[in-house]
């Protein structure tokens, strides 16, 4: 296919990264990929893999002559690695990101940025427990949403031409504003791990229950709060402390529902806790029938492409 983009530079290649490059090499995409990491380690399996048509040992090389410049790094490490390339992109070029936290990246990235670049962040909602190069896989942008958070500034030609580039790769695109855009991340995606980690971490304190237990008679509750806690943690770390405001509100409104389930179960109300119960289920049954999840065993992960 004719691609948006001539030459793209992939800085960090873990699972987002890497699923990228093959879902570009699916959809026939007629560009050059180049990509880095900072780990050497990474760099040579990714070299070992095919992943990228180009690995370079510095990030200076790869943006060169790129026309898309993604950063997939964690967020903490956004504003740094665009200081340290900014002299090296070329005027008209297109940087983006792929971070779950935005008002925060937008604010270290902007300052850094050279005249006559656009930038355009992006945040494809998709993702698995698993990271590194190795990990990615073409389908896994496929039917799901990847949120395009532009400023107000930036032209129209060129938030059309990035949100091109996602369809190609299979996903769905919508645009949304950063403050926005970290309140609803905040809901569907950074409290539920904050509580994954947290549930965890409890099994793991109670004396009463021995690591054989957990281990041995985890049902599918505590089974996908494990998967979901197995992410990556200093992805994860960077973004509470990048997202603090619109995570501590959705914690606080977590809380109060916490607390009114834990009255209704010592009070012994059963009609409050089914009527509760029945309504969440309903959401679960919602984000089914928008093709957002599916009901196979494994969550349908069992199979990885490339």
């Amino acid at each position: 296919m004719s691609a948006p983009y001539k030459r793209v530079a992939l800085i960090g290649l873990g699972l987002i990264a890497s699923s990228m490059f093959w879902a570009m090499k699916r959809s026939g995409m007629d560009c050059h990929v180049t990509g880095y990491a900072r780990s050497e380690k990474t760099r040579n399996t990714a070299r070992k893999l095919g992943l990228c048509d180009t690995v370079f040992d510095s990030a200076e090389e790869a943006v060169k002559d790129a026309d898309l410049i993604v950063l997939a790094v964690p967020v903490g490490a956004m504003g740094p690695v665009m200081q340290t390339i900014a002299p090296h992109i070329k005027p008209g070029a297109t940087v983006s990101e792929v971070g779950s936290v935005k008002r925060t990246v937008i604010d270290v990235i902007t300052p850094h940025l050279p005249e006559g670049v656009h930038f355009v962040p992006t945040h494809p909602m998709a993702g698995t427990e698993h990271s590194g190069p190795d990990s990615g896989f073409a389908s896994l942008f496929d039917n799901r949403w990847c949120l395009i958070v532009p400023d107000d500034d930036c032209d129209e030609d060129v938030i059309v031409r990035v949100e091109t580039y996602w369809q190609a790769l299979g996903a769905n695109t919508e645009r949304m504003d950063a403050e926005h855009h970290d309140m609803v991340c905040a809901v569907v995606s950074h409290i539920p791990h904050l509580i994954a980690y947290t549930m965890v971490g409890v099994a793991d304190d109670l004396q009463r229950v021995s690591d054989n237990e957990v281990i041995k008679f985890s049902a599918a509750g505590f089974r996908d709060f494990t998967r979901i806690a197995a992410s990556d943690p200093v992805m994860w770390r960077d973004v509470f402390l990048t997202n603090k405001d619109a995570t501590i509100e959705i914690l606080g409104r977590f809380t109060e529902e916490l607390f009114a389930l834990q009255r209704a179960i010592r009070t012994g109300d059963g009609e409050q806790l089914h009527a509760y119960f029945t309504h969440t289920r309903a959401i679960r049954r919602g984000i089914l029938e928008a093709g957002q999840d599916t009901d196979a065993p494994d969550f349908g992960r069992a199979k990885v492409d490339r």
